[in-house]
């Protein structure tokens, strides 16, 4: 059962990144981060690609805060919920990707809105790396170490 739940979970989460999410959707999932003073921060952002539930990329600005505060502590939480119909909790590190490479894959159209393509200098991605998980899915609860 635990692996048919880590599988789901996976798949919501690939559902709900820029990359493949419906036409027209806002996939979103909540980034929590350390700040300057320790206390956790958390904001909305959209994922770009995933693997299942093993790491997450995201795309920002080199400028952003939330840059400024992996540069103070890599560590992180993810969390997507939709209306109870699911919780997934995903607990690792996150890391600043500069590389031209990784940028170009992970670029899509909605970033063109903040930077000028995927070679601009202010443009970063952003990799998540999964430490442990606590999914709810199908009110089924599962949690782990990866």
């Amino acid at each position: 059962m635990s692996k048919e739940i880590i599988k789901k979970a996976g798949e919501i989460i690939r559902q709900n990144t820029a990359h493949n999410s419906l036409v027209g959707s806002e996939p979103y999932c909540v980034l929590a981060l350390i700040d300057k003073d320790g206390h956790p921060t958390a904001s909305t952002i959209t994922a770009s690609k995933s693997d299942g539930i093993n790491w997450l990329t995201f795309c920002t600005g080199l400028k952003s805060n939330k840059v400024k505060r992996i540069e103070n502590c890599n560590r992180a939480s993810l969390c997507f919920n939709k209306d109870g119909a699911y919780n997934i909790t995903l607990v690792g590190t996150i890391e600043i990707v500069t590389d031209i490479a990784v940028k170009e894959e992970m670029w899509y159209p909605g970033m063109g809105q903040h930077f000028k393509g995927s070679n601009d200098l202010e443009y970063c991605v952003l990799r998540f790396k999964t430490n442990r998980y606590n999914l709810l899915v199908d009110w089924q609860e599962v949690e782990g170490v990866l």
